[in-house]
């Protein structure tokens, strides 16, 4: 998959292709359905597959104060990306110019002279250009005279609910990680580098792989059973927290730390996946340091005893 950082001079696709726009943020089964059908239109018409994505997301750039906590931030979403029939991603930058321009003008800029698009396939909720005023009608009523087609994403139903990032947050934040890996696809991960931590969890019996993942928000919170991928042929299981560390004080940034079962190798620096199976309780403020231990030991007997009872499941193999 080729990633294509945008500005204004846009590279332009010889004969032509089949593209989307939107956040994808989750990447989760409506977005892989979208792509599929989009790729089959691709196979089709020969022509290549291009995922239109805008960094930040618009929302984010209006109203920060109101935006979710991402699903997926960039990179997350990228990996997701490679796994299905991508050929491009366009990563768009969002600023007040871009947000300025006039829809026809984004129109025949981007799609047009741009990506060269055929074939369209966008959300009929779908608003671009200035002040929101670009639709989906508006696509329909020029894309023949601008030479593409345009189709409208069909909702994708799980058990008669539409698959949406806004419905798996909410599931994330109820703590339903089986129903939220059905609605992802698959487990719900971060990714980033190893940095160094305090040396406290090695000081206490449990060293930990430490991540800086996410800014002040987070779409989830508290302690996991985890597998950890990047590090070997197969993920590696462990117990996770995700959070601002009350017991030691408190943090502005949410950090994830890692300790991984049966494993005492230097990974720092390394990139690493961390998958999220299950939920085994909030964070929490101890009174001192032999109390959080005390909890570690029963958060780790409880993880082991949850992969022990889900050995079987093949998602606890996943490679993204």
């Amino acid at each position: 998959m080729r990633l294509i950082r945008g500005g204004w001079a846009l590279p332009q696709f010889a004969d032509g292709c089949v593209a989307t726009i939107g956040n994808f943020d989750g990447v989760h089964l409506g977005h892989r359905s979208i792509i599929c059908e989009l790729a089959d239109e691709g196979a089709r018409r020969g022509l290549p597959v291009v995922v239109v994505l805008f960094e930040p997301q618009p929302l984010e750039y209006f109203r920060p104060e109101d935006a979710p906590p991402r699903l997926t931030r960039l990179r997350e979403k990228l990996a997701c990306m490679c796994d299905l029939p991508v050929d491009a991603v366009l990563l768009l930058r969002f600023t007040s110019a871009f947000a300025a321009m006039p829809p026809e003008t984004f129109i025949q800029r981007v799609l047009v002279e741009g990506l060269r698009v055929r074939h369209l396939l966008i959300g009929d909720d779908f608003r671009f250009g200035n002040r929101r005023s670009g639709d989906y009608s508006l696509l329909r009523a020029v894309s023949a005279a601008a030479g593409f087609d345009v189709a409208d994403t069909r909702s994708i139903q799980f058990d008669g609910v539409r698959v949406s990032s806004t419905l798996i947050r909410e599931t994330l934040s109820a703590s339903n990680m089986a129903l939220a890996t059905r609605l992802l696809g698959r487990p719900f991960f971060l990714c980033g580098r190893v940095i160094e931590g305090n040396r406290l969890g090695r000081s206490i019996g449990f060293p930990t792989a430490n991540m800086s993942v996410f800014g002040k928000t987070a779409p989830i919170s508290g302690v996991f059973a985890v597998t950890m991928g990047g590090i070997a042929a197969q993920p590696i299981p462990g117990v996770a927290n995700i959070g601002v560390r009350p017991t030691l004080g408190g943090r502005d940034d949410i950090r994830l730390e890692t300790h991984l079962f049966d494993f005492d190798a230097s990974i720092y620096g390394k990139r690493v996946s961390v998958y999220f199976h299950h939920k085994i309780r909030d964070e929490q403020l101890f009174q001192d340091i032999s109390a959080l231990k005390k909890q570690i030991t029963q958060d780790v007997l409880s993880a082991r005893a949850y992969f022990e009872h889900h050995a079987t499941n093949p998602l606890l193999t996943v490679t993204t």
